[in-house]
C-alpha cells in the first residue's frame, strides 16, 4: 500500500459512532444533553468547592481537581464531535488530530493518577484520622496534584509526538470517536509491535499500578469500617468510600479496556462505545455521585446558589 508521509499540512477523516449509528440524530441529542450536563454540573461542583470556606479540606480540593479534569477531558472531545456531525465535516487537521490527542492523553492520565491519591486520602481519613491533617496537609495535596499533572503531560507529550511520527496509508480514515492512539496504530504501515508494547506498559502504571493501591487502600477501609462502633461513623464512610469506587469502576474499566487489552480483542465499534464512555459519560455522572450522596457538597452547593440569588435580587 502507498505510504504517506506525516506533514503538518495534512488532515485526517473522524469516522465517529454517530455517523455508524443507526439513529445518529438521537445518538446526537443525548451527546448533546450528556456534554451540558458535564458542564453543568462539573461547573456546580467547582463553584461549591472554590466559594465555600467548609469544603477547603484536602478531600474536597482533590474532588475539584477531579471536575476540571472531567470537564476539560469531554470538552477536547464533545464539541468536535456534535459540530463535524452538524457541519457534516469529519476532518481534522494533523495539528488538530495531534493537539486532541495530547489533551486526552493528558487529562485521561492525570485523572487515573489523581483517583489513586484520592483512595489514599480516603485511607488516611478513616484508617488513621489523627494524623490526617499531617499525612493530608495543603503542601502535600497540591504536591499530589501537581504531580498527576506534570506525568500525565509529559507522557501524553511523548507518546503524541511518537505516534504522529509513524508513517500512515493512504487512506487516513480514522474510525473512531477522536484522535487516540490504538485507531492511529491500525493505520500505521509498519511493524508497531514494540510501540504497542510500550502502550501496554504504560497502561499497566497509569492504570493496573493505581488500580492494585486503590484496591489496598480500600481492603484496608472495610477492615477499619467493620470495627467502628458507631453505625453512623460506619454509613458515612461507607456513603463516600462507594462513590469513589463506582467513579473508579467506569473510569478504570474503559481505559485498561482500551491502553491494556491487545489489539486482537478491539473492533472499531466497540473502540467507539468505551471511548464515549470514558469522555462524554463518565465527565457527566461523576459529580452527580460525589454530590447528591454528599449532604456537605449540596448542602455548600444551596449556600453558594442563596448568595448568589441575593446578589442577583439586591442588584435588580
Amino acid at each position: 500500500m502507498e505510504l504517506r508521509n506525516s506533514t503538518l499540512g495534512s488532515s485526517f477523516i473522524l469516522v465517529g459512532i454517530l455517523n455508524d449509528s443507526g439513529f445518529p440524530e438521537l445518538l446526537c441529542a443525548t451527546v448533546t444533553v450528556l456534554y451540558m450536563l458535564a458542564l453543568t454540573s462539573n461547573g456546580l461542583l467547582l463553584l461549591a468547592i472554590t466559594m465555600e470556606a467548609r469544603l477547603h479540606v484536602p478531600l474536597y480540593l482533590l474532588l475539584g481537581q477531579l471536575s476540571l479534569m472531567d470537564l476539560l477531558f469531554t470538552s477536547v472531545v464533545t464539541p468536535k464531535v456534535l459540530a463535524d456531525f452538524l457541519r457534516r465535516e469529519n476532518t481534522i487537521s494533523f495539528g488538530g488530530c495531534a493537539l486532541q490527542m495530547f489533551l486526552a492523553l493528558t487529562m485521561g492520565s492525570a485523572e487515573d493518577l489523581l483517583l489513586a491519591f484520592m483512595a489514599y486520602d480516603r485511607f488516611v481519613a478513616i484508617c488513621h484520622p489523627l494524623k490526617y491533617m499531617t499525612l493530608m496537609s495543603p503542601r502535600v495535596c497540591w504536591l499530589m496534584v501537581a504531580t498527576s499533572w506534570i506525568l500525565a503531560s509529559l507522557v501524553a507529550l511523548g507518546h503524541t509526538m511518537y505516534t504522529m511520527h509513524l508513517p500512515f496509508c493512504m487512506s487516513w480514515e480514522i474510525r473512531h470517536l477522536l484522535c487516540e492512539i490504538p485507531p492511529l496504530l491500525k493505520m500505521a504501515c509498519g511493524d508497531t509491535s514494540r510501540y504497542e508494547l510500550i502502550i501496554y506498559m504504560t497502561g499497566v502504571t497509569f492504570l493496573l499500578l493505581p488500580i492494585s493501591a486503590i484496591v489496598a487502600s480500600y481492603t484496608l477501609i472495610l477492615f477499619t469500617v467493620l470495627r467502628m462502633p458507631s453505625n453512623e461513623g460506619r454509613k458515612k464512610a461507607l456513603v463516600t468510600c462507594s462513590s469513589h469506587l463506582t467513579v473508579v469502576g467506569m473510569f478504570y474499566g474503559a481505559a485498561t479496556f482500551m491502553y491494556v487489552l491487545p489489539s486482537s480483542f478491539h473492533s472499531p465499534k466497540q473502540d467507539n462505545i468505551i471511548s464515549i464512555f470514558y469522555t462524554i459519560v463518565t465527565p457527566a455522572l461523576n459529580p452527580l455521585i460525589y454530590s447528591l450522596r454528599n449532604k456537605e457538597v449540596m448542602g455548600a452547593l444551596r449556600r453558594v446558589l442563596g448568595k448568589y440569588r441575593l446578589l442577583v435580587h439586591s442588584t435588580l
